[in-house]
């Protein structure tokens, strides 16, 4: 599983920018961030998805969204960029993200911090049940870093310590 909004695609705004001004334009409300159908990939993600889709990996994403409406904006942006074809998955009414993530049951989430939006209160892992954690290897990767530096071999991401 891996989220989308900050991990993957980000706001067209970003590009060009370190992922630290990137944050800094979500925080200013830079006026690309609300632009959902005009994001764009962070750095290589695509690369990195299709090297582990080859290996094997099921991909399933996870959007920031709790609308169909903006969710189809994603699945856009995903199908313009030619990402992995994978299910979108959203929130819900009331459902958080934490309880996605225990349905599904993913082998590895990968996620960014969120540090523009609150932190570890806004992720998905620090909130899955303790029970369930035991389960599912977590990566968390710096907001707007990208995926670059994640290991290409599936393996090696399920062995992966994060260096943050």
């Amino acid at each position: 599983m891996v989220f989308l909004h900050g991990t993957v695609i980000m706001h067209r705004g970003g590009l060009g920018k370190s992922p630290n001004e990137r944050g800094e334009q979500v925080e200013e409300n830079e006026e690309s961030v609300h632009r959902y159908e005009d994001y764009v990939p962070v750095d290589n993600a695509i690369k990195k998805l299709r090297k582990w889709q080859q290996q094997g990996a099921e991909i399933i994403y996870l959007s920031s969204h709790q609308s169909e409406e903006d969710t189809r904006k994603d699945r856009k942006v995903l199908s313009n960029y030619n990402f992995p074809d994978a299910p979108v998955l959203y929130r819900r009414g009331k459902e958080t993200y934490a309880e996605i993530a225990e349905r599904v049951m993913p082998d590895i989430l990968v996620e960014d911090n969120c540090e523009s939006i609150g932190g570890e209160s806004e992720m998905t892992f620090p909130r899955v049940k303790p029970q369930k954690k035991k389960l599912i290897k977590s990566i968390i990767v710096n907001e707007f870093s990208g995926i670059d530096n994640l290991p290409d071999d599936i393996n090696q991401l399920r062995r992966f310590t994060e260096t943050r």
